[in-house]
């Protein structure tokens, strides 16, 4: 058994291993595909392969589209050499169940697979032309929220950037520069239009990407290297258009557990890749069952019917609400909760925090009884069916090898949108009464405890990386009122906001003696 064109014809070998066979004419979808491609992705990752490549799957077995993927790779060609094209572009998705059993597919919806390199003639050559194809309707990335970036955190321009901005539109050497060029060409062929999707899982995305793509064009402008006009094109939304989107899927690396149960069903050429730009990839992903892709209905060359594989399409606000109902209130607060907690007593898998009572129980005070009062309702979307899916299915999931160590990175730079937002949200309305909060001002002692870098047994843990580390440190354990102060920590100034005495309360006892946070926890 192979992950091969020719190593799937075998279909009752397959499905008697109990996996999902793609259902439509690969021959005649991949023509169609080459002649007129509608969707192509850039970054060929796991969440792409595990998310968007099996939604499209799901639609060309309903025959809902007729036409598969294009996928692209602008930094770290590598994958598609080594992964993609050994394995015809074919890759097996393992869906990991809360339940502790796995669902396996085969997923063949990518039909053609391009190192965005200006380097390489002919792959290069192909992205141009599929630029130039009035059919393109979509172009979507998930390359990361620093793929959008051209300057460095000290104001550098990032590599290539500058020699792109000299050179204009040809054989660009940054990854947004070759973005640029190729619509660019599309531009120069009849100002085509287009939408430009990030799906990457950051805050007004598509924000992030036009801000990326109109410098450029203005720089080409202001430098006279690209054909005039370039940038009232990028400026009009009827022709290219940068939609905002909320993704919410998690896709760890592929797990050796799961490469061990595909390899005793007799799948062969499963070991993975490292590159020398150490990606790790597999010709599997592992994923999560839920998913959410929210996305900003606005497609000037319109767009293929995905609703009918459960994405939801709407308006800029609404994808703004979804994005706050998770980050602010049904999911974030809630693992940040479970991080800080689990470093202090001593966890490594945020899943099986959900196996302890007490935290299982002050983590659904979190979410349902002091989260939910002041939710953004997005309407197309529950909040409180979120979090029952959040708290039943989603981080008591045995597969998800999230560790409490992780999640606690950048804590300072979580706290005052993950909970200073809900303060916020009690502030302003006269009928709650912040006296109500519990669980919130806990969380922001458990920091505090949680810089001292001693856990519930006494004994020195090595705490996460985190810019405000250092700094923040300093303030504990005599100095707290200070820290307390900060807006930029929590949101709110905690003295300002009422809040400050019960969080130097709970501090105090958490600090009385070893087992204090367990005791605190308990009596909560």
């Amino acid at each position: 058994m192979k992950l091969t064109v020719e190593g799937i014809k075998n279909k009752a070998e397959w499905e008697s291993k109990g996996y999902s066979l793609p259902k439509f004419d690969r021959v005649k979808v991949e023509a169609a595909t080459k002649a007129e491609p509608f969707w192509i992705h850039f970054g060929a990752g796991n969440i792409f392969r595990a998310f968007q490549a099996n939604v499209v799957q799901e639609l060309l077995n309903k025959g809902v589209i007729d036409r598969g993927l294009v996928v692209a790779e602008g930094y770290d060609y590598e994958i598609i050499e080594k992964m993609y094209r050994p394995h015809d572009n074919i890759g097996a998705l393992v869906t990991l169940k809360s339940s502790g059993s796995v669902e396996k597919t085969v997923v063949a919806s990518i039909m053609e697979s391009l190192t965005a390199d200006s380097a390489n003639e002919k792959d290069w050559s192909r992205l141009l032309e599929i630029f130039r194809n009035p059919s393109l309707q979509m172009v979507t990335f998930t390359i990361t929220e620093k793929g959008y970036l051209l300057r460095n955190a000290a104001g550098l321009m990032m590599p290539g950037v500058e020699d792109d901005f000299a050179a204009g539109p040809v054989l660009p050497k940054s990854y947004i520069g070759k973005v640029v060029t190729l619509l660019h060409e599309r531009y120069v062929n009849g100002e085509l239009p287009i939408a430009m999707v990030s799906m990457d899982n950051c805050s007004h995305n598509g924000d992030k990407l036009y801000a990326a793509v109109k410098e450029f064009a203005e720089e080409w402008e202001n430098r006279g290297v690209c054909k005039p006009g370039f940038l009232a094109y990028v400026n009009n939304p009827g022709k290219v258009s940068f939609p905002w989107t909320m993704i919410d899927k998690i896709t760890p690396r592929p797990d050796a557990k799961i490469e061990k149960i595909l390899a005793e069903d007799g799948i062969e050429q499963l070991e993975p890749v490292i590159t020398s730009k150490k990606t790790y990839v597999a010709p599997f992903v592992n994923a999560e069952e839920c998913q959410y892709l929210v996305i900003e209905d606005n497609f000037p060359n319109g767009r293929p019917e995905l609703e009918k594989a459960g994405l939801y399409f709407t308006d800029r606000a609404t994808v703004d609400k979804v994005e706050k109902m998770k980050v602010c209130t049904c999911l974030n607060p809630l693992h940040t909760f479970l991080a800080i907690s689990g470093c202090l007593l001593g966890y490594t898998l945020i899943a099986d925090e959900m196996k302890d009572p007490d935290l299982l129980r002050l983590v659904k005070k979190l979410g349902y009884e002091e989260g939910l009062p002041v939710v953004v309702d997005p309407r197309i979307i529950k909040p409180k069916d979120f979090i029952d899916e959040v708290v039943n299915i989603r981080i008591p999931n045995p597969f998800m090898p999230d560790t409490p160590q992780r999640i606690a990175c950048d804590t300072s730079q979580k706290l005052s949108i993950r909970f200073g937002e809900t303060i916020k949200g009690y502030l302003a309305r006269p009928e709650l009464k912040l006296s109500n909060l519990k669980v919130l001002p806990l969380v922001f002692a458990l920091w505090l405890r949680y810089l001292t870098g001693i856990g519930d047994d006494g004994k020195p843990f090595e705490l996460s990386p985190d810019p405000l580390l250092e700094d923040c440190k300093k303030y504990v354990p005599e100095n707290i009122d200070a820290l307390l102060h900060r807006k930029e920590v929590f949101g709110v100034d905690l003295f300002e906001a009422g809040l400050a005495d019960t969080v130097k309360a709970y501090f105090a006892k958490l600090n009385a003696k070893n087992g204090a946070v367990r005791e605190l926890l308990k009596s909560l």
